[in-house]
């Protein structure tokens, strides 16, 4: 579907572009952008959310990977001349380089296709990132908030959390985009924690422990980590099992890292298999 500038969505970009202007006003109250911010935007579409954030804060940075779209933002902003557009893929894009004497404010209605991918991205550079507001696919909200026992917990919600407080915020039907998306989204405000909660002794085997837990997510943690841990190393942790990966907390798979850094075992399991 066109729209006024003539611009087709692109289903290869997962292109939804926002138009409720309710929908948008909310988001940007949500985000609550202040003129002195370091605000990045990722994937600004046709500068919905853009336009009134530059309102406030001129010095808004975009990162685009459509580079038909850049001429459309050029000109429908020419009167902001300290605004930036990166012509780059944000999967791939180093947002530290944009950091200077502030932390980063990232925004985004992020393309259901590439979300997940997204996120572990940016949560590797969090140490530069004040806190993030997302319009994503409501179902990988809920991934992100879900706690223990839940359907929705797994690899994304524990490592979202590891690194951020992670505050759902509001419900957005399909009819605040064009075209509609056959599924619901939501508002997420993702907040890095200013010291971590359960830091691991090294990250990258706290990684392959859940990620190999949650590649067999419907077996006994003693057959899910089977190679990486024993019996008798978990019951030593106080950890049962006979549970499921669903079942520990964060704590729990940072106790089961730390003590394979301890041993000597280093990260295993590294095949990237699951998003979820």
């Amino acid at each position: 579907m066109s729209n006024k500038h003539g611009h087709q969505a692109r289903k290869r970009f997962g292109q939804n572009f926002l138009h409720d202007p309710g929908v948008i006003e909310r988001i940007v109250r949500s985000i609550n952008p202040k003129p002195d911010d370091a605000i990045v935007e990722i994937g600004p579409g046709l500068g919905a959310i853009t336009e009134e954030i530059l309102a406030i804060n001129p010095r808004l940075q975009v990162v685009e990977l459509d580079r038909d779209l850049i001429p459309v933002l050029r000109t429908k902003f020419f009167n902001y001349p300290e605004f930036q557009i990166h012509e780059a893929d944000a999967l791939n894009f180093d947002f530290r380089e944009l950091m200077t004497d502030r932390p980063l404010r990232i925004v985004g209605n992020l393309p259901y296709n590439i979300s997940t991918p997204l996120i572990f991205h940016l949560l590797e550079q969090s140490g530069v990132v004040q806190d993030m507001h997302f319009m994503l696919q409501k179902e990988v909200v809920q991934r992100l908030a879900a706690v223990p026992g839940d359907n929705n917990y797994g690899r994304l919600g524990i490592m979202a959390q590891y690194f951020c407080k992670v505050q759902p915020l509001f419900e957005v039907g399909p009819g605040a985009f064009r075209p509609a998306p056959k599924v619901d989204s939501a508002i997420v405000r993702l907040v890095p924690h200013k010291e971590l909660p359960h830091p691991a002794k090294d990250l990258k085997t706290l990684q392959a422990v859940v990620r190999t837990a949650f590649n067999a997510r419907r077996k006994t943690l003693r057959k899910a980590l089977g190679s990486m841990v024993t019996v008798e190393q978990l019951q030593s942790l106080g950890i049962n099992d006979g549970l499921r990966p669903e079942n520990l907390s964060l704590a729990d798979y940072v106790k089961i890292a730390d003590l394979l850094v301890d041993s000597g075992a280093g990260p295993a399991g590294n095949k990237e298999v699951s998003n979820d």
